[in-house]
Order: structure tokens, then sequence, then C-alpha cells
């Protein structure tokens, strides 16, 4: 099933909070509670964030009074803003709220406010329908790089979960099983939120492909061993060289699989390609509580001292020199990626 969708006038979610414990649908009928789910990290991952910001428009829609379209747009704007302040990383939420107003924009003084409030529904369940689409698409460019018997680093989550549905870097890892090659995935846990752990061990459970967790410091060690034939990853924003921002901890992935000659693909679809921004330095690093990292327990009491502070960055830049290729919905790009990816995104 789709980890976002539209039911019975509500926006629906997979709760991805309390995975693999229990699987839980929750219900949205107000944008400022989608806004806040996308920060509790209810849903998360560029791509589903970015149909749930686009469906939080819609709810934003409902939820006003406006009898004009000119008073509607106004509420919608103020929502929109509103949503877009959630997550400053993810360039894909942005992206969908822009791209709903300019829908919402093309109606003005034409329609009424109903048929404007259609618009947007619409123009959000084709962000949606496009992002499955766009994923076997990338998935079928990816597979053609796993060769029968690899195996694969993966870090975070970038399956079904943290799409709309199928995933860009485990989409590819899905399809290339489907197709019959025998991979074997080793599971960064992805600290401090365990996404890897949490989300992508469950994701390959439910696919039946055979994997290991490590902790996010093991993937050197594999990679030196010769027992890694690949790493691929998402990303939340790649900037027009190739920098590509991604969960924390895929850089220092990155630096030690270009140390000992191992392939690293991004899996990005040209939504989360910023052409806007020269380079990855520009990328904004969201700044999460200190808590996800001093909430730890060891055997049941908590790792630090009851006073220590910490620091929370939930993203990291691999600059482009560490990628090998980026694939996209349109093919594989590869250096000088100041051509390569202007190209797939025209």
């Amino acid at each position: 099933m789709r980890s976002v969708f539209w039911e019975d006038h509500q926006l629906k979610m997979i709760d991805q909070r309390i995975l693999p414990a229990r699987f839980e649908i929750v219900a949205y009928r107000a944008h400022r509670e989608v806004a806040r789910a996308i920060q509790e990290m209810v849903v998360r991952g560029a791509p589903a964030i970015g149909a749930a910001a686009a469906f939080g428009l819609a709810l934003a829609g409902y939820e006003s009074a406006s009898a004009s379209t000119s008073d509607l747009l106004a509420d919608l704007r103020a929502a929109a803003n509103t949503l877009k302040a959630s997550r400053p990383t993810a360039v894909n939420l942005a992206w969908a709220v822009d791209r709903v107003m300019r829908a919402a924009d093309r109606m003005q003084g034409e329609r009424s406010a109903d048929d404007l409030r259609q618009a947007v529904l619409l123009e959000a369940q084709k962000i949606a329908d496009e992002d499955v689409e766009i994923n076997k698409r990338m998935a079928e460019h990816g597979a053609a790089l796993i060769r029968d018997g690899d195996t694969v680093i993966h870090h975070c989550n970038t399956g079904a979960l943290a799409t709309v549905d199928w995933g860009t870097a485990l989409g590819v890892i899905h399809t290339a099983h489907e197709q019959g090659k025998r991979i074997h995935v080793l599971v960064d846990e992805t600290r401090p939120r365990l996404q890897g752990a949490r989300l992508t061990a469950w994701e390959l459970e439910q696919y039946g492909i055979p994997y290991e967790i490590i902790s996010d410091n093991m993937s050197g060690h594999f990679l030196k061993a010769g027992q890694v034939q690949k790493c691929f990853v998402g990303s939340d924003r790649t900037a027009a060289n190739g920098d590509v921002a991604n969960k924390i901890g895929t850089y220092m992935l990155a630096l030690a699989a270009h140390d000992n000659g191992v392939p690293f693909y991004p899996v990005v679809p040209t939504s989360t390609i910023d052409l806007s921004l020269a380079h990855g330095n520009l990328i904004p690093i969201e700044e999460r509580n200190p808590d996800e990292v001093l909430g730890i327990q060891f055997h049941g009491e908590p790792i630090a001292p009851a006073n220590a502070k910490a620091r929370n960055p939930a993203f990291d830049v691999t600059p482009a020199r560490l990628v090998t290729g980026i694939v996209t919905e349109n093919g594989v790009a590869y250096p000088p990626f100041e051509m390569s990816l202007k190209d797939l995104v025209k």
C-alpha cells in the first residue's frame, strides 16, 4: 500500500515512528497537523514529505471558509508557508507546495472557490501518482548497475516508506531482486533515529531480500575487506554540481567507498535536484533536537551523563568527487555533473 494517500477527505499516512513494532495508519484533517507530522517524522523521506505537504494544501483548501477564489488563494498561501517551514533540507517539500500553488494560481478568477479546492486536490494526487511511476523508472535504471551476487550497502531508508510507493535506492534493490538477481544487503542502522534498522530491515523482510544490520561505523570494515560491490543511498537535495545532501552518515560511507574503489550511487528523482544551488555548501542542514542523540539507552539506562550536551545535524553533504553516478528517472548522470544533471532535469 501507499505510505501517503488521500481517502475519505483525509490525508492518511503510515506512522513511521512506531515501525517495526506496530503498523498503524494515522489520519489528518488540518494542514497544521500535517506540518507537525512532517516535523515529528510521522512521515519522512523527501518524496513522501513532498506528497504529504501537497495533500496538506488540499486540506487547507477545505479548511478555509472563503467563498471567493482570491480569499481562498490567500488562505492557501499562508498554509503553504506553514508547510514549507516544517523541514528545511528536503527540497521536494517546497517543490511540491510550489507546484500545487502554481496550479491554484492558474485558477484565479476563472472558476468558483470549490473548483479551486478540487484543482488543488487533483494536483496533489498527480504528484503522488507521478512519484510512483518515477520511482519505478529510476529502479529500472539503477537495477542495471547491480550484478547477480552483489552485496550492497544501503544507508537510511529509501524504500516505499520514504516515497509514496516503491522507493528510490531501496526501490533499485527491490527491482534487481525481482529480476532474479541474488542480492545481499548490509543495512546501516542509521543513527540516531535508526531508520535503517527499523524501516529498511522491515521493508527487506516484506520483499524476502536477504540482509544483515550493521552499525554505521562498521561499513568501512566491510568495504576494505572487499565484501561489498556497490553502495546505494538516497538524497534529500542534490546541488547542480552533484553534491548530495542525505541522511547524516552518508558522507562517511562515501569516503570509505571511494577509498576502497567501491561505486557509490545516490538514487535521486529530478524533483530533488536543485539547479539553483551551485554547490552543496549552500544546502541548509536541519539541526534536530539533541534528545534524539541523548535519549538512546543501553540496558534500559541513558547512554550519556545527565548533564551531557549533544549536536544533532540530520543531514550531511557528500561532495560530487566521491559520487560515481546519480541515478534519476531519466537515466544515470555521470561526471561532469554540472552538464549531465542539467540535461536529465530538462
